[in-house]
């Protein structure tokens, strides 16, 4: 059930005012000690973000797709690696729990994952399973009461903190997607380890490990959905997506809200030619392309958000969403660079900080390639239709 305008905006501007007063002064320290202080972490905790999308009955605030773009957008704002701690949480790593779980498993997991005090994290990618997540290898076969899984995991969120994994695995290897099904795996199951985190071209203070499951023993009750979950998976997964792509989306947009600020901002101060940058013709038209790109990524998930609210079909939308808000964010960040010319690729600017931060988005949640298939799949059924 939505929120009431007066507490959404309540909520909304609750959490942009921790950005611009918690999150942004702190991102210089994040960037070198890639980690976000743990009394930040405990600070996120009490404003309710870890539970954003969680079901109220479960602990969490129950936001609509919509109302999670709008607080994403605000938390896009700061340096990524600050929406990263909870992100998880919000979003791939939760979603299938709540979308697809037993009641017993929801009211075990999901009251720790509103508070914070259950990290998840969504185990999909492999070393030769990305954008063909129908091609994983990761194995599981039934022993007694348990499954015994068996492959590695790569570039996992958040796995390195994590208490609760989603972990998609094959249990029949004879079918494709639909030999898939998802498995809920806590930390210190038997055979579970996990790799170092990787050293990464941005975001730090976000991290991201293999996860290594060696006859990894999980109790068959620990199967997303129960007994019924098996060969679910892969769709479960999609379904996962499809939200987490509107997810992304919104985070481009506040990225993208942020470098046009930090642009404009530099463009008014600097001067040469005795006269501020920002009277040059070709500084403007940076400017307005980057603010007229902010404003169309800005209308699509605001519309893709309300259409998956009001119950529509929405993968086609939440790819067209994620493709171009990625590309877009990496244009405005190109820009914010030109910008600011030399000091652009100065580490004490945010846009230098930004240029590398942003370039993963365009491999979240699948590549923009995938995103450009799955549009071309869906314009093609609906042209069959």
């Amino acid at each position: 059930m939505p929120l009431d305008s007066d507490t959404l905006e309540q909520l909304v501007d609750t959490v942009g005012r921790f950005v611009r007063e918690r999150c942004i002064p702190l991102e210089e320290q994040v960037a070198e000690q890639d980690k976000v202080p743990d009394d930040l972490i405990e600070e996120m905790k009490g404003l309710g973000l870890f539970g954003l999308t969680v079901p109220e009955e479960y602990g969490g605030l129950g936001l609509n797709t919509e109302e999670e773009s709008r607080v994403v957008i605000e938390l896009g704002h700061a340096a990524p690696a600050f929406r990263s701690v909870c992100g998880t949480n919000i979003g791939i790593g939760s979603q299938g729990l709540i979308n697809a779980g037993t009641e017993e498993q929801k009211r075990k997991y999901l009251p720790g994952v509103a508070s914070g005090e259950i990290i998840t994290s969504f185990g999909l990618t492999e070393p030769e399973a990305g954008s063909d997540a129908a091609g994983l290898k990761t194995q599981a076969r039934r022993d007694g009461n348990h499954w015994i899984l068996n492959g590695t995991k790569r570039y996992i969120t958040n796995a390195n903190v994590a208490h609760l994994l989603t972990v998609m695995a094959r249990t029949n290897p004879a079918k494709g997607g639909s030999g898939i099904s998802a498995f809920l795996i806590e930390r210190g199951t038997p055979g579970l380890r996990f790799g170092k985190p990787e050293k990464k071209m941005g975001q730090q203070g976000a991290h991201i490990c293999d996860v290594i499951f060696e006859d990894c023993k999980v109790p068959a009750v620990q199967m997303l959905g129960g007994e019924a979950g098996e060969g679910q998976g892969f769709r479960s997964a999609m379904k996962t997506l499809d939200r987490g792509r509107i997810h992304v989306a919104a985070l481009c947009v506040g990225m993208a809200e942020r470098i046009v600020e930090e642009s404009l901002k530099y463009a008014a101060e600097r001067k040469q030619f005795g006269q501020p940058i920002a009277n040059f013709q070709l500084i403007q038209a940076m400017l307005a392309d980057s603010q007229t790109e902010a404003y169309a990524m800005k209308t699509m998930v605001m519309d893709a958000a309300r259409r998956r609210d009001a119950g529509e079909d929405t993968a086609m939308l939440a790819s067209c969403a994620k493709l171009f808000c990625s590309e877009a964010l990496g244009r405005i960040a190109d820009r914010g660079v030109q910008i600011h010319g030399g000091a652009g690729y100065i580490r004490s600017y945010a846009v230098e900080r930004f240029y590398r931060d942003v370039r993963i988005v365009r491999l979240y949640e699948g590549t923009s390639q995938i995103q450009q298939i799955i549009i071309a799949r869906e314009m093609m059924r609906g042209q069959k239709a």
